[in-house]
């Protein structure tokens, strides 16, 4: 089937590719093993669609630089230290076993030296792409046996690319003898300058530059881009791959604080264009010599579903982890990458392997990859059934689990903010005010700048990339809050907080009533309302005016209303306890509070955080009864504990003094000060109990109180 035009023969293409997708889809595949189908498809071993491979081809190659790239914009190497020796240890164990062993088993089938290395090789590495898109899809991708994973797949991704290195260093630099020349020694020299080259530009030229380009977030993608295939060519120029060019680029801008945002608006250009990649790779495969390679497949095959996964489970048994911990871990390396595939088409490029090589690469991908996604997808069921036959995977004492398992661990915050605009930033000033830690997430680099200096931690990133969450430790945060004005943006980062099932509440900002109850609708716990609340700051300006005495009234005194903020040293206290009068000169004359004014106030009235107080003195005096008022607590100022309202839960043992007494002989309130207003027990939940409630061995109390009286009743039941 021919078309005669390259334009339909994309199309044509394109239309295969999305329906082998829908039914990837539904089977639970990776894309990648559809594509490779819709490669055989199109190609001369199907309906004989592609005629002419040099446009795939160029597709494929810008593909696989930005892929590249990405990895190297994404090579966290803290991620390593943070998971400590263990990634290391498996990541550099696995491949030293799998080339060593693969290469022996190549060899036996009767491959010749350079084809056994390129597949044993390709046999080593394991997809961090598909890797990551399962564990996130199982919401596994902070557990200890994932974070450990992603840390021996970074590993594998260095590996890799010095795999690449070397391969292309060696294919230019065989004589005809196959002993190594001169020309070895040359591809060092310019390796080594072209890594002189990106250092510089790394740490004088690239920081600056960016931080022009992200006040433009189309252009800054755009400079990537062309980054990215810059250094792609200047590598493919100077005797390396196009691969080892791409990837030097994002790791020299895997340092900046742009480079979340640039792989979240690159990954969709990336997989389109790597699609064209396994196309290409797929309509180069003759499926008539695949009969042949069966056996070949099937023994490689098993060696990586199988052989993979152990040698994983064995570094980390003699570690100290425990055998499940190991298991789901090795099953992560029971595939081969997109990495491989690629090593593959570099050494039929430079004539080191045959095309039957590369088909059997090729197919032991498509094996490993649709057999590992389904023992990861079930990797619960599998690991019970295989349980009892692991024990020799596992120390009679795992002493690193406990250790590992706090690995990682973020740092609690109170409020992740998206948005520093002037919103949003006065927001987070007042939050600061009001001592709350929080991290804060914009696009604008002058602002990041500005808060950064501030010690406030920021993050560069835009709030409509659904990608930023991963970014964020959003499951260390007590709030996530929106300053975003646009409806759709917000509902979608409500939508993807419940996905990642979010624990925490989430704050939103509203235009208008009917966003504020779309939001509502959709699950913000608040929703904030900056017209609304300016309106009412307005209007409080308008009441302070309108209280001022008449231009005709000659007397030296003025009114001025205030707001008091929650912090203040005089919330909750009342009028007896404020010496406003004596140290200040000036007297109030009225509260407001809720819509209500109270004029006849005695020395008994209690003023609050909202209430708006309207005083009246001299003009000098009124501004410094205004500091006076809003004047911090000393708790507060000191950084000590205060007397603030706060909730806590304990929970009742088997010997606990409280059990089989009711809370009315317990006098939590008598003794403490604390309130006992929930009480947990099993599923059931008991809301404001009453006094004749008997506590039972078991139950966990929802405790209301200041934190110093229910510091006292822990100690106390402690005893």
């Amino acid at each position: 089937m021919t078309f005669g035009n390259s334009f339909y023969e994309i199309t044509a293409i394109l239309v295969a590719t999305a329906l082998f997708g829908l039914i990837g889809l539904r089977l639970r595949q990776p894309l990648i093993v559809a594509f490779l189908a819709v490669g055989v498809l199109v190609g001369p071993s199907g309906l004989g669609i592609i005629e002419n491979h040099e446009k795939i081809e160029l597709l494929a190659q810008i593909g696989i630089s930005l892929l590249l790239f990405v990895v190297g914009l994404r090579l966290d190497l803290q991620m390593i230290r943070t998971v400590g020796p263990v990634a290391l240890a498996t990541g550099l164990g696995q491949v030293i076993f799998t080339s060593f062993f693969g290469f022996l088993i190549v060899m036996a089938m009767g491959s010749g030296v350079t084809g056994a290395v390129y597949i044993a090789t390709a046999l080593t590495f394991s997809s961090t792409i598909i890797i990551v898109k399962l564990l996130s899809d199982k919401k596994e991708i902070d557990s200890l046996h994932g974070r450990i994973a992603i840390g021996f797949l970074i590993v594998q991704d260095v590996a890799a690319i010095l795999a690449l290195i070397g391969l292309t260093a060696m294919g230019s630099g065989l004589g005809s003898n196959g002993q190594t020349d001169a020309r070895v020694f040359v591809i060092v020299a310019k390796g080594l300058g072209f890594l002189a080259f990106v250092g510089f530009m790394m740490r004088f030229v690239l920081p600056r530059v960016m931080s022009r380009m992200a006040r433009s977030q189309e252009l800054m993608v755009l400079f990537a881009i062309s980054w990215a295939v810059l250094l792609a060519s200047a590598g493919d120029y100077l005797g390396f791959s196009k691969e080892v060019g791409a990837f030097l680029g994002g790791m020299s801008l895997a340092s900046t604080e742009y480079r979340d945002a640039i792989g979240a608006r690159l990954t969709s250009l990336r997989d389109f264009l790597l699609l064209f990649f396994f196309i290409d790779l797929g309509s180069r495969l003759d499926v008539t010599t695949a009969g042949m390679q069966i056996g070949k497949v099937g023994i490689l095959s098993i060696f990586v579903l199988v052989g993979n996964p152990i040698i994983v489970m064995a570094i980390m048994g003699y570690m100290g982890y425990r055998r499940r911990t190991s298991f789901m871990a090795g099953l992560a390396v029971a595939q081969i990458s997109e990495f491989s595939l690629i090593l593959g088409a570099l050494g039929l490029s430079l004539g080191h392997i045959t095309p039957e090589e590369m088909g059997l690469i090729t197919l032991v991908g498509v094996v490993t990859i649709c057999a590992s996604t389904y023992m990861i997808l079930y990797s619960g069921p599998l690991y019970e059934r295989l349980a009892p036959l692991l024990g020799c995977f596992e120390r009679k004492n795992p002493f690193r689990e406990t250790e590992a398992s706090t690995v990682g661990q973020c740092e609690a915050v109170d409020v992740i903010l998206l948005g520093l605009g002037q919103y949003g930033g006065s927001l987070a000033e007042n939050l600061i005010e009001r001592r709350k830690r929080l991290i804060g997430v914009d696009f604008d680099p002058q602002a990041l700048a500005r808060w950064r200096e501030k010690g406030v931690p920021v993050i560069y990133g835009d709030v409509g990339a659904p990608e930023l969450l991963d970014q964020l430790p959003v499951n260390c945060s007590r709030w996530v809050v929106g300053t975003m004005r646009d409806r759709s943006v917000s509902l979608t980062i409500l939508k993807l907080l419940r996905e990642r099932e979010f624990r925490g509440k989430v704050a939103m900002t509203a235009r208008d009533e009917e966003d504020a109850a779309a939001l509502s609708a959709a699950g913000a716990h608040v929703v904030l309302r900056p017209f609304s609340d300016a309106a009412e700051q307005g209007a409080d300006a308008l009441t302070e005016a309108m209280y001022a005495l008449p231009d005709g009234v000659d007397w030296p005194l003025a009114v001025r209303e205030i707001r008091l903020k929650p912090g203040s040293a005089f919330s909750g206290r009342p009028f007896k306890d404020i010496p406003l009068r004596a140290e200040t000169g000036v007297s109030i004359i009225a509260v407001s509070r809720a819509g209500k004014d109270h004029f006849e106030l005695d020395g008994e009235f209690r003023v609050f955080p909202g209430d708006r107080l309207v005083l009246m003195g001299d003009p000098d005096d009124l501004t410094r009864a205004q500091d006076y008022f809003q004047r911090r607590s000393e708790s507060e100022e000191s950084g000590t504990p205060d007397d603030s309202f706060t909730v806590a839960e304990i929970g009742v043992s088997q010997d606990s003094a409280w059990v089989g007494k009711s809370l009315e002989n317990l006098r939590f309130r008598q003794d403490y000060g604390v309130n006992v207003v929930g009480v947990r027990r099993g599923e059931e939940r008991i809301v404001s109990p009453k006094a004749h409630e008997v506590i039972r061995a078991g139950d966990r109390l929802i405790i209301v109180g200041s934190a110093d009286s229910i510091a006292r009743l822990k100690e106390g039941h402690s005893l």
